[in-house]
């Protein structure tokens, strides 16, 4: 008798993919990376305690598309970190993969010749090369960390890393951030409210047991101890921004009457800027001057920054991508960057060492 097929009717193939420890073997930690990540954790965690006054700057491009544009971005970003690492703390945006609100190009890692040929286990050699010359630079990066297998292959290089808005509401991604060993920062729904956001921090303080992979690959159970160093990101939502002293206020208020610590991140693209690069350092400078009249709780921003100014769409002939303009949001340039974390700096320098 002829059986009838019940499961995978809608899987057209399987591909085993490689392991996280055999990755990890054809591309070990160099001493000097795991010193950068290592000191990158340890500082954004006294950021978050108070013990460290530096402002933190999760900073550069909107997504990853082209290595070497990233490595040169990076050389820049090192040393304009050096410059200004008294009063700024900078952690280089290192995105990988990238939410879509319905089809579009997924990142680095799922379809790395930016062409639908989705070579994930390349884009995965590609990606965690690309970390391991960032952290090289001692150079520490933040990633929005999207698929919940991904981790064990990329996180051991990251030193902070975001829930995007679409995501923070789901349980999988909360479990998930539970047991990253880095900071994660929760940002509040895409309709502006927090609730989802605040939720998720309770919830990822605690112990959790999920479905995931461990470094062989085996499916197994996770047990985490929750993570203690998870933080509202303000991005905006509905069109609208919640930046200003008012909202931030709100958000304090809120955090307190929830018994979550009051440690506020603000994303100065999205809907804060409304979707517009060139309004960021606007948003820039209105958190500098909240910090100036004496906010006591925004410990970091984000920034959408590339060497090219603006964004641009695939072709189809890749030869004709511009260099180093994002091909996902758009992005404030070089030029910019420089002035506005050098004019943050010159602001902020006296004023972030007599916060409380």
């Amino acid at each position: 008798m002829t059986q009838i097929a019940v499961d995978d009717l809608n899987v057209v193939s399987q591909e085993v993919l490689i392991s996280p420890t055999d990755i990890k073997r054809d591309l070990p930690i160099s001493e000097t990376a795991r010193n950068t990540v290592t000191a990158g954790r340890q500082t954004i965690r006294d950021i978050l305690d108070r013990r460290d006054h530096r402002l933190m700057v999760i900073i550069g491009p909107c997504s990853i598309h082209d290595v070497e544009a990233a490595k040169d971005y990076a050389r820049r970003l090192k040393a304009l970190a050096e410059e200004v690492g008294d009063t700024l703390y900078i952690v280089m945006r290192v995105y990988f993969e990238k939410p879509r609100t319905t089809v579009g190009w997924k990142g680095l890692i799922n379809d790395p010749h930016l062409n639908d040929s989705f070579k994930i286990q390349e884009g995965l050699h590609i990606g965690r090369r690309l970390l391991l010359d960032i952290a090289e630079l001692g150079l520490p990066a933040a990633t929005e960390a999207l698929d919940p297998i991904s981790p064990q292959y990329m996180q051991d290089l990251i030193a902070w890393s975001a829930i995007g808005a679409r995501t923070t509401e789901s349980q999988t991604h909360r479990e998930m951030a539970s047991g990253l060993s880095c900071a994660v920062g929760f940002k509040n729904s895409t309709d502006g409210s927090l609730t989802v956001a605040i939720n998720a921090l309770q919830s990822v303080s605690s112990p959790h047991r999920f479905l995931g992979i461990n470094k062989n690959g085996q499916v197994v159970v996770i047990h985490t101890r929750g993570n203690a160093y998870g933080h509202v990101v303000l991005r905006g939502g509905n069109g609208k921004p919640n930046y200003d002293s008012v909202s931030v206020a709100m958000c304090e208020r809120e955090l307190a009457a929830n018994n979550v610590a009051g440690n506020i991140m603000v994303d100065c693209s999205h809907a804060n800027s409304n979707k517009n690069h060139e309004l960021q350092p606007l948003v820039m400078d209105n958190v500098a001057n909240q910090i100036i009249e004496g906010n006591q709780s925004i410990i970091g921003i984000m920034v959408e920054s590339n060497i090219g100014a603006g964004n641009q769409k695939i072709p189809q002939n890749l030869q004709a991508l511009r260099y180093g303009v994002s091909v996902t949001d758009a992005c404030i340039g070089w030029e910019t960057t420089e002035g506005i974390l050098r004019g943050m700096r010159g602001k902020l320098r006296e004023v972030l060492p007599n916060r409380v």
